[in-house]
């Protein structure tokens, strides 16, 4: 391909050959190391405990977030074999709506609290209710939910006043790794525009929504472009690590734009489903779009892309928690996941009857409400273990198309649909998503998306692509489902219900009905 020759010559004009893409997760850290073509040359990864001292709390510790960074570079230059020149730039990828608190001294005053923490949803759901509420949606793109920096700050303000008094700065997860990198504090406007605080039409902090929170633009980082370069480490890190030092570090976005980026859904009109441990639908557009309900996310890509659509937190990890209640524990663990997708195929479309909402750790979109929970309806004396397991498994996907149909009105009828996440390998779950969704689906094999699309950002601020619509090109074959017409017939039939059930499930916990 005449792009691709393009890309190798400049690249070896630059005298390095990779570049890479780490991701900062909520459990795990991810580099990937990127040939000149676009294509994963090595990965690494390290994992971390995601801290619960009581079921609100999820929080992460920095130490193992830093080391984790330092560990997966590393790791990755070792099994490569490469050189420190050979590294033309590392681009950056992290989890959205983190905050930790640091002195003015720099000592942190609290671990990393992350989405997945419920602790300030009494003050989501009061600022939820308000005009005010309401007009920092608009503002911000980001739902009030207790995930948000946001609500984290209002609750601290509330109940851990001489805490909050004591911080000088308020950041997030990858700002921190950055400053113990180079000793600056500075964000990527993706990143910030899931804070709940950042103004995504003049890429600025909210002036007002900083007043309301008691807080200052003192006491947060600067907001740079998602291209931004860092560069000076440390001599010994450096050499820790097995780069130069003058390599550019690019501080890249948020993990939920990069996903879209990394698997070249970059266009208007195209839609992405993920189902990772959690999960999310999303597309690209020029402008920002919210909901009237403030059911939906506008976050910023970059300069002239935003990524609007919804995120649910319950995916995977609410199909493993389904292996574990009804799989005999006399399978062996690598063996599970193989002998339950031949359980759920021999089970058809709908599960004669059972339907299950999937709201095991509350949910974020369509509901957002943090105390709704999951529910199996319609069953009777004749369903099985197998059709349990089948039924979770449309629940996730049913879910995801309530998602899409959320946001198709703002952003357009998807013209085409792409679908990542761990689930992808298993042909069962792929065609049960493309049968419920009623599109033809594209299955990409990008690895780690993530990491893709920081890798992306990293070419476009070395000036080796034009821009991130240069994506798709380096986008490598994808497995195409096309809906089977019985199995779509009978789960259109079944969506309405499922929609129904899920509106009085959030009515019945305490959730706004629309």
């Amino acid at each position: 391909m005449e792009y691709k020759m393009i890309f190798r010559l400049v690249v070896d004009y630059l005298a390095a050959r990779f570049v890479m893409g780490v991701d900062i997760g909520t459990t795990s850290t991810k580099a990937v190391l990127y040939l000149t073509d676009g294509s994963a040359y090595e990965s690494a990864y390290a994992y971390y405990p995601l801290l619960k001292e009581n079921p609100e709390m999820a929080e992460q510790d920095l130490d193992d977030i830093y080391s984790a960074v330092l560990q997966t570079i590393k790791a990755v230059i070792q099994k490569a074999e490469i050189g420190p020149q050979d590294v033309a730039g590392i681009g950056f990828s992290s989890a959205m709506h983190s905050l930790l608190l640091m002195d003015a001294d720099g000592h942190p005053l609290t671990r990393s609290i992350t989405w997945a923490d419920n602790r300030s949803k009494k003050y989501a759901s009061m600022l939820k209710k308000s005009d005010m509420g309401q007009r920092i949606y608009e503002k911000t793109g980001t739902p009030l939910h207790p995930m948000s920096p946001l609500s984290k700050i209002l609750w601290l303000k509330a109940e851990r006043p001489e805490l909050f008094q004591r911080a000088r700065w308020f950041i997030g997860i990858k700002e921190y790794v950055l400053w113990r990198l180079f000793g600056e504090f500075v964000i990527d406007y993706s990143v910030a525009s899931a804070t709940g605080l950042f103004n995504i039409r003049n890429f600025a902090w909210d002036e007002e929504v900083l007043a309301f929170c008691g807080i200052t633009g003192y006491q947060l980082s600067t907001p740079v472009s998602p291209t931004h370069q860092l560069q000076g480490l440390p001599e010994d890190i450096a050499e820790l690590l097995g780069i130069d030092a003058q390599t550019p570090f690019i501080i890249g976005g948020n993990d939920g734009c990069l996903a879209n980026l990394g698997v070249g859904a970059i266009r208007p009109g195209t839609a992405t489903l993920t189902i990772g441990t959690s999960g999310a639908v999303r597309m690209t557009s020029h402008e920002p779009h919210v909901s009237k309900e403030g059911r939906t996310f506008s976050y910023i890509l970059d300069e002239r892309h935003f990524v609007n659509g919804g995120a649910v937190n319950n995916g995977g990890n609410v199909f493993d928690w389904a292996l574990k209640q009804f799989m005999p524990s006399t399978i062996a663990e690598e063996e599970i996941y193989d002998r339950a997708m031949e359980m759920v195929s021999n089970i058809p479309a709908g599960s004669e009857g059972l339907v299950f909402h999937p709201y095991l750790n509350g949910e974020r979109a369509p509901l957002w409400n943090a105390d709704v929970r999951g529910n199996f309806s319609g069953i009777n004396m004749l369903h099985t273990k197998e059709h349990f397991l089948r039924a979770v498994l449309e629940g996730i996907c049913l879910n995801l198309k309530d998602v899409l149909d959320l946001i198709v009105p703002m952003n357009g009828k998807p013209n085409k649909i792409i679908a990542s996440g761990g689930f992808s390998r298993s042909h069962v779950w792929r065609q049960v998503l493309t049968d419920i969704i009623g599109m033809p689906i594209e299955f990409p094999e990008t690895f780690e998306s993530s990491c893709t699309g920081a890798a992306v950002l990293c070419l476009q601020s070395l000036g080796i692509v034009e821009s991130v619509d240069d994506a798709e090109e380096l986008m490598g074959a994808a497995i195409e489902h096309q809906p089977n017409s019985e199995n779509q017939e009978a789960y259109a039939a079944l969506f309405p219900q499922f929609q129904k059930m899920s509106r009085l499930l959030n009515d019945f916990y305490g959730g706004d009905t629309e």
